[in-house]
């Protein structure tokens, strides 16, 4: 079994309810944060180790405010 299927996966608040915008997120706290299209779960996922997961959110919030 592959490590992100033993994942805890929930989906976004940020995901719509009609199903066309649905994103998944997991974390583990040795191997970071993971994202997925939750109409695809077998496609490849979007890893990211939780620093650069902290820097990526640090700037997407800099660059709204």
């Amino acid at each position: 079994m592959s490590e992100h299927k033993r994942w805890d996966w929930r989906k976004s608040s940020y995901s719509t309810g009609t199903g066309q915008e649905c994103v998944e997120v997991a974390f583990s706290s040795h191997l970071g944060l993971s994202l997925r299209d939750s109409k695809n779960q077998s496609r490849d996922h979007l890893n990211f180790p939780s620093g650069e997961w902290s820097s990526f959110i640090s700037l997407i919030k800099s660059s709204i405010m």
